[in-house]
Protein backbone atom coordinates (compact mmCIF):
# COMPACT_ATOMS: atom_id res chain seq x y z
CA UNK A 1 0.00 0.00 0.00
CA UNK A 2 2.43 2.79 1.17
CA UNK A 3 4.84 1.47 -2.03
CA UNK A 4 2.04 2.29 -4.23
CA UNK A 5 1.01 5.58 -2.48
CA UNK A 6 4.78 6.41 -3.59
CA UNK A 7 4.35 5.73 -6.86
CA UNK A 8 1.44 8.15 -7.40
CA UNK A 9 3.27 10.90 -5.47
CA UNK A 10 6.57 10.55 -7.66
CA UNK A 11 4.32 10.63 -10.54
CA UNK A 12 2.36 13.38 -9.74
CA UNK A 13 5.74 15.60 -8.92
CA UNK A 14 7.03 14.47 -12.18
CA UNK A 15 4.38 15.61 -13.99
CA UNK A 16 4.06 18.97 -11.69
CA UNK A 17 7.53 18.95 -12.69
CA UNK A 18 7.50 19.00 -16.30
CA UNK A 19 4.58 21.55 -16.47
CA UNK A 20 7.35 24.18 -14.13
CA UNK A 21 9.51 23.75 -16.34
CA UNK A 22 7.63 24.13 -19.57
CA UNK A 23 5.90 26.98 -17.58
CA UNK A 24 9.74 28.49 -16.98
CA UNK A 25 10.70 27.92 -20.26
CA UNK A 26 7.70 29.95 -21.97
CA UNK A 27 8.46 32.97 -19.52
CA UNK A 28 12.01 33.09 -20.23
CA UNK A 29 10.94 33.11 -24.38
CA UNK A 30 8.51 35.67 -23.64
CA UNK A 31 10.59 38.16 -21.74
CA UNK A 32 13.73 37.83 -24.34
CA UNK A 33 11.36 38.68 -27.01
CA UNK A 34 9.86 41.76 -25.29
CA UNK A 35 13.18 42.71 -24.27
CA UNK A 36 14.72 42.55 -27.76
CA UNK A 37 11.89 44.20 -28.97
CA UNK A 38 12.29 47.09 -26.65
CA UNK A 39 15.81 47.58 -27.99
CA UNK A 40 14.83 47.47 -31.55
CA UNK A 41 12.15 50.37 -30.67
CA UNK A 42 14.22 51.84 -28.46
CA UNK A 43 18.06 52.14 -30.38
CA UNK A 44 16.84 51.95 -33.96
CA UNK A 45 14.74 54.30 -36.00
CA UNK A 46 13.30 53.71 -39.64
CA UNK A 47 14.73 55.85 -41.85
CA UNK A 48 12.51 57.10 -44.94
CA UNK A 49 13.79 58.33 -48.27
CA UNK A 50 13.70 62.19 -48.79
CA UNK A 51 13.06 63.51 -52.53
CA UNK A 52 14.15 66.20 -54.36
CA UNK A 53 13.36 68.31 -57.57
CA UNK A 54 15.00 70.99 -59.41
CA UNK A 55 12.61 74.01 -59.86
CA UNK A 56 13.96 76.15 -62.90
CA UNK A 57 11.87 79.41 -62.66
CA UNK A 58 9.47 79.30 -66.06
CA UNK A 59 10.41 81.65 -68.56
CA UNK A 60 8.05 83.95 -70.45
CA UNK A 61 6.80 82.39 -73.49
CA UNK A 62 6.81 85.04 -76.12
CA UNK A 63 5.52 85.21 -79.53
CA UNK A 64 8.42 83.93 -82.43
CA UNK A 65 9.91 86.89 -84.46
CA UNK A 66 8.19 88.16 -88.05
CA UNK A 67 11.67 86.47 -89.57
CA UNK A 68 10.99 83.28 -87.59
CA UNK A 69 10.11 80.34 -89.66
CA UNK A 70 11.68 76.98 -87.95
CA UNK A 71 10.17 74.56 -86.09
CA UNK A 72 12.50 72.58 -83.75
CA UNK A 73 11.71 68.99 -81.56
CA UNK A 74 14.01 68.11 -79.26
CA UNK A 75 14.69 64.78 -78.20
CA UNK A 76 14.64 63.31 -74.15
CA UNK A 77 18.20 63.92 -73.18
CA UNK A 78 20.21 60.82 -72.20
CA UNK A 79 22.95 60.59 -69.21
CA UNK A 80 25.67 57.92 -67.77
CA UNK A 81 23.69 55.21 -66.12
CA UNK A 82 24.97 56.02 -62.88
CA UNK A 83 22.75 59.22 -62.88
CA UNK A 84 19.97 57.50 -63.87
CA UNK A 85 19.68 55.41 -60.81
CA UNK A 86 17.72 57.88 -59.03
CA UNK A 87 19.95 58.45 -56.20
CA UNK A 88 21.57 61.61 -55.43
CA UNK A 89 25.55 60.86 -56.83
CA UNK A 90 27.97 62.62 -54.82
CA UNK A 91 31.94 61.85 -55.37
CA UNK A 92 34.48 61.77 -52.67
CA UNK A 93 37.36 61.69 -55.10
CA UNK A 94 37.71 61.63 -58.58
CA UNK A 95 37.66 58.45 -59.46
CA UNK A 96 34.91 57.45 -56.78
CA UNK A 97 31.36 57.45 -57.57
CA UNK A 98 28.93 57.58 -54.13
CA UNK A 99 25.21 57.52 -53.86
CA UNK A 100 22.80 58.70 -50.94
CA UNK A 101 21.13 56.01 -49.63
CA UNK A 102 18.36 58.07 -48.29
CA UNK A 103 17.88 61.41 -50.96
CA UNK A 104 16.58 60.67 -54.07
CA UNK A 105 15.24 62.51 -56.94
CA UNK A 106 11.47 62.85 -57.59
CA UNK A 107 11.99 62.99 -61.27
CA UNK A 108 14.29 61.77 -63.62
CA UNK A 109 16.97 64.69 -64.33
CA UNK A 110 16.98 64.05 -68.07
CA UNK A 111 13.62 64.55 -68.43
CA UNK A 112 13.42 67.79 -66.26
CA UNK A 113 16.57 68.78 -68.30
CA UNK A 114 14.64 67.94 -71.38
CA UNK A 115 11.50 70.13 -70.02
CA UNK A 116 13.57 73.03 -68.92
CA UNK A 117 15.47 73.17 -72.56
CA UNK A 118 11.98 73.24 -74.46
CA UNK A 119 11.17 76.03 -72.35
CA UNK A 120 14.26 78.20 -72.63
CA UNK A 121 13.64 77.48 -76.70
CA UNK A 122 9.96 78.46 -76.59
CA UNK A 123 11.42 81.54 -74.23
CA UNK A 124 14.14 82.89 -77.42
CA UNK A 125 11.76 83.40 -79.74
CA UNK A 126 14.44 81.56 -82.05
CA UNK A 127 11.46 78.99 -83.51
CA UNK A 128 8.15 79.19 -84.53
CA UNK A 129 7.49 76.03 -82.65
CA UNK A 130 9.22 73.95 -80.31
CA UNK A 131 8.09 70.29 -79.07
CA UNK A 132 9.24 66.92 -77.31
CA UNK A 133 10.31 64.86 -80.23
CA UNK A 134 7.85 62.38 -81.07
CA UNK A 135 9.37 60.26 -84.29
CA UNK A 136 7.22 62.59 -86.75
CA UNK A 137 9.03 64.40 -89.23
CA UNK A 138 6.93 67.42 -89.05
CA UNK A 139 9.74 70.11 -87.82
CA UNK A 140 13.33 71.41 -89.91
CA UNK A 141 15.59 70.32 -86.98
CA UNK A 142 15.68 67.75 -84.08
CA UNK A 143 17.81 68.91 -80.92
CA UNK A 144 19.62 65.94 -79.02
CA UNK A 145 21.41 66.48 -75.69
CA UNK A 146 23.21 64.40 -73.09
CA UNK A 147 23.43 65.36 -69.18
CA UNK A 148 26.93 64.89 -68.48
CA UNK A 149 27.25 65.47 -64.71
CA UNK A 150 24.75 66.54 -62.38
CA UNK A 151 26.82 65.80 -58.50
CA UNK A 152 28.06 66.82 -55.43
CA UNK A 153 31.74 66.98 -55.51
CA UNK A 154 33.51 66.05 -52.31
CA UNK A 155 37.13 67.22 -52.73
CA UNK A 156 39.61 69.48 -53.56
CA UNK A 157 38.53 71.56 -50.64
CA UNK A 158 35.42 72.80 -50.04
CA UNK A 159 31.94 70.87 -51.27
CA UNK A 160 30.91 71.99 -54.50
CA UNK A 161 28.34 71.03 -57.26
CA UNK A 162 29.28 70.22 -61.12
CA UNK A 163 26.41 70.47 -63.82
CA UNK A 164 27.69 69.48 -67.60
CA UNK A 165 25.31 69.34 -70.65
CA UNK A 166 25.90 68.60 -74.33
CA UNK A 167 23.46 68.92 -77.22
CA UNK A 168 23.52 69.31 -81.01
CA UNK A 169 20.69 70.07 -83.80
CA UNK A 170 20.50 68.46 -86.93
CA UNK A 171 18.68 69.23 -89.99
CA UNK A 172 16.40 66.56 -90.90
CA UNK A 173 16.30 67.31 -94.88
CA UNK A 174 20.04 67.07 -95.03
CA UNK A 175 21.23 64.77 -92.04
CA UNK A 176 23.67 67.22 -91.23
CA UNK A 177 24.90 68.78 -87.68
CA UNK A 178 24.00 72.31 -87.45
CA UNK A 179 24.52 73.50 -84.10
CA UNK A 180 26.51 72.13 -81.16
CA UNK A 181 27.80 73.23 -77.93
CA UNK A 182 29.01 71.85 -74.74
CA UNK A 183 28.97 73.55 -70.77
CA UNK A 184 30.25 72.64 -67.55
CA UNK A 185 29.61 74.77 -64.04
CA UNK A 186 30.61 74.44 -60.87
CA UNK A 187 29.01 75.94 -57.73
CA UNK A 188 29.91 76.58 -54.36
CA UNK A 189 27.61 74.88 -51.64
CA UNK A 190 27.68 77.28 -48.16
CA UNK A 191 26.31 74.42 -46.27
CA UNK A 192 26.77 70.83 -45.27
CA UNK A 193 23.65 69.46 -46.00
CA UNK A 194 21.92 67.87 -49.16
CA UNK A 195 19.05 70.42 -48.86
CA UNK A 196 22.20 73.08 -49.34
CA UNK A 197 23.34 70.54 -52.22
CA UNK A 198 20.27 70.37 -54.12
CA UNK A 199 19.74 74.60 -54.00
CA UNK A 200 23.01 75.08 -55.65
CA UNK A 201 22.76 72.13 -58.41
CA UNK A 202 19.28 74.47 -58.96
CA UNK A 203 20.99 77.44 -59.50
CA UNK A 204 23.88 76.00 -61.43
CA UNK A 205 21.56 74.11 -63.82
CA UNK A 206 19.53 76.98 -64.47
CA UNK A 207 22.79 78.82 -65.09
CA UNK A 208 24.20 76.32 -67.63
CA UNK A 209 21.27 75.61 -69.52
CA UNK A 210 21.00 79.20 -70.49
CA UNK A 211 24.72 79.10 -71.49
CA UNK A 212 24.06 75.83 -73.65
CA UNK A 213 21.78 77.35 -75.90
CA UNK A 214 23.13 81.54 -76.22
CA UNK A 215 23.70 82.33 -78.39
CA UNK A 216 21.81 80.28 -81.42
CA UNK A 217 23.30 80.90 -84.74
CA UNK A 218 20.78 83.39 -86.54
CA UNK A 219 20.50 81.11 -89.58
CA UNK A 220 19.39 78.16 -87.46
CA UNK A 221 15.88 79.48 -87.76
CA UNK A 222 16.11 82.10 -90.42
CA UNK A 223 18.73 80.95 -93.45
CA UNK A 224 17.08 80.47 -97.16
CA UNK A 225 16.90 76.74 -96.18
CA UNK A 226 14.27 76.80 -92.95
CA UNK A 227 12.79 79.68 -94.79
CA UNK A 228 12.25 77.83 -98.09
CA UNK A 229 10.69 75.12 -96.68
CA UNK A 230 7.41 76.83 -95.01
Amino acid sequence: MRSNQRTKFHACCGEHGHQVVSMTRTVTTIVFCLATLTILVGCGRVRYPQYYTLNLPAPPDPPPAENVHAAVAVREFRAPAYLRQGAIVYKPSPEQISFYAYHHWAINPCEFVTNSVIEQLRASGDFVRVKPYDGHSDTQYVLSGRLERLEEIDYAGGVKVEVAISAQMTDLATGLTVWTNTVSEVGDVNKRDVPAVVSEMNRTMELAIKKLLTPMPADVATGPAAAGRN
